[in-house]
């Protein structure tokens, strides 16, 4: 008999809830108020930095100089010539070459690094010894670029420590960042020193949700440690390197100004003019096209979009892992 009650009585609750939806969705939304009003100061500034200035690529498609209103009567639309203009250019293939080189080159040396130290990290006995490594690793990344690209100039000038020693060895003096050789490596292998100590955090924080027991039943089987990080922390952050690897294949060509400009100099200007550099300079310095530097940039964040649904799809079908 009680159970008959109970069951209608959870008939009743069930059929009220399905006859006031609006009034139980309104009860859900008060009560995540709090979030919402979290979450809004970063909606405000995403909104403002990411999608308010999206309007200023239709200048891509303008003969803009600065000064000119974006929408007006008096626009110059010019369609797709500034494209056009650079696919022409004799500058578009060392751009892309030099661009995909850095970044490839990056990504292969980059991506499993952290992955790498993480695993190394987590199967350390001594968990405080392991901390005090990861600040070790973590701290280069709070180093500005300008700071980095002085320590470079300092190891590596032509009366940089490398050179001194070389010299005190009878050697000669080579200033290795007038190379050409020499701008990628340093580039890339500095860039990796900065930040796979902070990288690496994700994959951290990622196998502390492994569970114990897992270990445990594979001890109980006779695994090693090596077989331990093969068979179960490895599938545990599975999910976590496809979101990051699709993530990182998704920039890949989005390679930032700032470092590839401090280094470079008229010796190593065949292999550090980058798409980045060359739009910095086309929209900013001496007689700035903004409509041309603009169509460029733009023509760079189709290839990474394109280059992101690439991947996200080969993972979505490879793994069932995805950002969407």
């Amino acid at each position: 008999m009680q159970a008959v009650k109970r069951k209608s009585a959870g008939k009743a609750v069930s059929t009220d809830r399905a006859a006031h939806p609006a009034s139980e969705k309104g009860k859900e939304i008060k009560r995540h108020i709090p979030y919402y009003v979290m979450l809004l100061p970063a909606i405000v500034v995403v909104f403002l930095f990411n999608y308010l200035p999206i309007y200023g690529v239709l200048i891509a498609f303008q003969d803009f100089m600065p000064g000119d209103k974006i929408l007006s009567s008096t626009a110059k639309w010019i369609g797709l010539q500034n494209f056009t203009r650079f696919f022409n250019s004799v500058n578009f293939w060392p751009l892309m070459r030099n661009t995909f080189l850095l970044c490839i080159y990056g990504f292969i040396i980059g991506f499993p690094l952290p992955i790498i130290i993480a695993l190394s990290l987590n199967a350390l006995k001594n968990k405080r010894v392991g901390k005090v490594i990861q600040t070790i690793f973590i701290a280069p990344h709070f180093i500005s670029l300008v700071v980095l690209v002085g320590m470079l100039q300092f190891f590596f000038g032509y009366y940089g420590l490398v050179n001194n020693v070389a010299v005190s060895l009878g050697a000669e003096r080579i200033s290795y960042m007038l190379l050409n050789g020499a701008f990628r490596p340093m580039y890339i292998l500095s860039s990796n020193w900065q930040d796979f100590g902070w990288s690496a955090v994700i994959y951290i924080a990622a196998l502390s949700n492994v569970d114990p027991v897992q270990h445990e039943a594979a001890i109980i089987d006779g695994a090693s440690r090596f077989q331990r990080v093969i068979h179960v922390d490895i599938p545990a952050i599975l999910p976590m390197i496809s979101v990051m690897l699709i993530m990182s294949i998704g920039g890949l060509m989005g390679v930032g100004y700032e470092k590839a400009l401090l280094m470079q100099n008229d010796g190593n200007l065949a292999v550090s003019e980058i798409i980045s550099t060359y739009v910095y300079k086309q929209g900013l310095t001496g007689v700035p096209d903004q409509g041309y530097a603009t169509a460029i940039g733009l023509f760079n964040s189709i290839i990474n979009v394109i280059l992101l649904v690439i991947a996200n799809t080969a993972s979505k079908k490879f793994s069932e892992n995805s950002l969407w």
